[in-house]
């Protein structure tokens, strides 16, 4: 499991559902890319259900790959790298390059399940054991005061754009160690590249972000800091500079937008889950009850951890295809109706993924989102959602479960004040 616990109990598959795999012909494949999917996510994943443990789907137009919606099997195969590794090198040569998923699914140095991704994993692991907690969490405080004076006094707000986000950057950008002159340039960059459709501008701000990256680790390789480029840099692997860089560039990438996600959408359950809320506010529900919630239920990745099977391997009754990308639905796989008992204090959810593959980085990550909205419900404890829940719009992605916006409303509230080292509002 991906956390340490208790397991969820599962259903024999024959009391659980029946399947009808021979159906799986008589469907055009899912395309996990379409706004119709990301309108309604659930009811995709419960129709598809009842086909099979593994179904069609597309990930980008004229991609194929099978998307796993069975929690026992999902198990099964991120717990068996021999018959599903993680290397897509085979598969990459079928994609054009100018595939818009293949930064969520490129083979990067931490991501197979050669000896160099255990050195790189390792080297990721290190890194992340070495962060001062109490700095962190201080760090969140001093992003999130500024960012929540500038709209605390208005009423209304963004939570995704005027909080989630640049808070979750500017604390990505202490823990690496970004120089402050080019911060705004990796801001710049990076949000170019979560707009724009075009692929010549991609690439641009793709090494416009790759050549900051890269001016940063040559300063930290003549100054080391106590920060996670210096980390990487002063690892016992003795990566080079090049490679400090692709491993930067991929801990930017997993770190950045499910991080971001995970605090709109816990905040977006606490606005609209009456139970929530008002548990929250008696004190009967933590946040991080709320976030754990929302790792169940509605994972910032709904889809990922993708496999690339070198020989044919069955998922129930359906073959899959040699060096097809195989996908696990976390979302479909954390409702299996077949896992079965109380959630409550339960993380046995595939949020994180399992297996050897699982994120280094969930400490870190829990502990950033929790003191975001710890900071943001202690400031501005009566945020309502703006409009109703069903017309707000979301991020057609195959690989990401998020909100293009969150608007909200409070009662007005004065700015805080914040000492460095304190809790001072």
């Amino acid at each position: 499991m991906s956390t340490d616990a208790s397991p969820v109990s599962v259903t024999p598959h024959s009391t659980a559902r029946a399947y009808a795999p021979e159906r799986v012909a008589e469907r055009s494949a899912l395309r996990l890319y379409a706004p119709e999917f990301a309108a309604d996510p659930h009811r995709a994943y419960e129709e598809l259900r009842q086909y099979s443990p593994a179904v069609p789907v597309e990930v980008a137009a004229g991609v194929p790959a099978m998307l796993v919606l069975d929690y026992r099997q999902a198990l099964r195969i991120l717990g068996d790298p021999d018959h599903f590794p993680a290397d897509h090198r085979a598969w990459r040569t079928t994609i054009p390059d100018q595939c818009p998923v293949l930064p969520m699914m490129e083979w990067g140095p931490a991501s197979d399940d050669s000896d160099d991704s255990a050195r790189a994993r390792s080297a990721y692991t290190a890194a992340m054991e070495s962060i001062d907690l109490h700095a962190l969490r201080a760090a969140v405080e001093a992003a999130a005061v500024p960012l929540i004076n500038a709209f605390c006094e208005s009423g209304s707000a963004d939570l995704l754009g005027q909080y989630a986000r640049p808070l979750t950057e500017q604390v990505l950008h202490d823990l690496l160690g970004l120089p402050s002159e080019i911060r705004d340039l990796v801001h710049a960059a990076m949000s170019a590249l979560n707009v724009t459709t075009d692929p010549e501008s991609s690439d641009l701000n793709e090494q416009i972000f790759r050549n900051v990256v890269t001016q940063a680790v040559t300063a930290k390789r003549h100054a080391p800091a106590q920060d996670a480029i210096s980390q990487l840099l002063t690892h016992q692997a003795g990566f080079d500079d090049s490679e400090v860089v692709e491993l930067i560039l991929q801990l930017y990438a997993m770190g950045s937008e499910p991080t971001w996600n995970l605090i709109v959408n816990t905040l977006l359950l606490m606005a609209t889950d009456a139970g929530f809320h008002d548990g929250l506010v008696s004190g009967a529900i933590q946040v991080r009850d709320a976030i754990d919630e929302v790792l169940f239920t509605d994972p910032p990745v709904q889809n990922g951890c993708p496999r690339y099977p070198r020989q044919p391997q069955i998922i129930g009754n359906v073959w899959l295809p040699v060096n097809q990308p195989v996908l696990i639905s976390l979302t479909a796989c954390n409702n299996d109706p077949a896992i079965s008992g109380d959630r409550a204090g339960n993380r046995a959810h595939l949020a994180w993924g399992a297996g050897p593959h699982s994120c280094p980085a969930q400490s870190v990550a829990i502990l950033i989102v929790q003191e975001a909205i710890d900071q943001l419900l202690d400031a501005l404890p009566e945020i309502a959602l703006a409009v109703p829940i069903e017309e707000l719009s979301w991020h057609p992605s195959t690989f990401h479960r998020a909100p293009v916006a969150i608007p909200v409303t409070f009662p007005p509230a004065p700015p805080l004040t914040f000492l460095q080292g304190a809790n001072n509002r």
